[in-house]
């Protein structure tokens, strides 16, 4: 069992966890005192904890050792999706965590079918961290991806500094084989349901995008994301 805790944690510290982990680990999981769990905040560590005597809807945890683990891919892959309805985006922020990327922008588009007022929208970029949250407690890292505010594309794209840049668009004449990866870190754009426009193309390319084409078939925006996190780690991360 392994649970993120926003806090510091060190060896010997003996603290309350939140409501909710404590519900979900004493009622509805029925964990008992002396239990093993982990720990981890982000740092990079996995800290060993037992659950010490608890009162009722309140769980305390001891630290007891601190691990260091690493599954954290050398390539720094920030992706910018546009935001997409339903269970799409969800579904693409859990498997692009367990895939492994540092940084995730939902973006708003010319074609984005959700539309949502500035309060729902804090309210989306809180419940897309605790998507990340859980997918990372559930694939063994020890980090969780930044989920960042949602942005309009041609600012996020105008802001990019990363090392290379790529736009996935259908009509592009080159793949992934045709250019030349850098290593360090990625910018991923991958538009919503209906895709990027001509023009949004375009744009990312005159903002030092390379614009790339994935196989001959049309993606949905979700596999879309998917399929390409997974070539760039088979290619320059470490899927190797």
């Amino acid at each position: 069992m392994r649970i993120y805790q926003n806090r510091t944690l060190q060896i010997n510290d003996q603290f309350e966890l939140d409501k909710a982990t404590s519900h979900r680990l004493s009622t509805v999981l029925r964990l008992k005192t002396e239990k093993s769990i982990i720990l981890f905040n982000g740092d990079g560590f996995e800290y060993l904890a037992t659950i010490t005597p608890f009162k009722r809807h309140a769980l305390f945890v001891h630290i007891i050792e601190k691990i260091e683990k690493n599954l954290e891919s050398p390539l720094k892959i920030h992706l910018g999706q546009g935001l997409s309805k339903g269970d799409k985006m969800e579904f693409v922020v859990q498997k692009a965590t367990e895939l492994g990327v540092t940084s995730i922008t939902p973006l708003l588009s010319e074609r984005t079918v959700v539309h949502l007022n500035s309060e729902r929208l804090e309210n989306k970029n809180e419940h897309f961290t605790k998507v990340a949250i859980h997918a990372s407690e559930q694939c063994g890292r020890t980090q969780v991806p930044t989920i960042e505010k949602v942005c309009d594309l041609k600012q996020w794209a105008f802001e990019r500094a990363e090392s290379t840049r790529l736009v996935l668009s259908p009509t592009a004449s080159q793949t992934l084989k045709a250019i030349s990866l850098e290593k360090k870190s990625i910018a991923l754009l991958i538009g919503p349901e209906g895709g990027l426009t001509e023009a949004e193309v375009e744009f990312a390319c005159k903002k030092g995008f390379q614009a790339i084409a994935l196989g001959p078939r049309i993606l949905r925006t979700e596999t879309a994301a998917i399929a390409m996190i997974a070539a760039l780690q088979c290619l320059v991360g470490d899927f190797q």
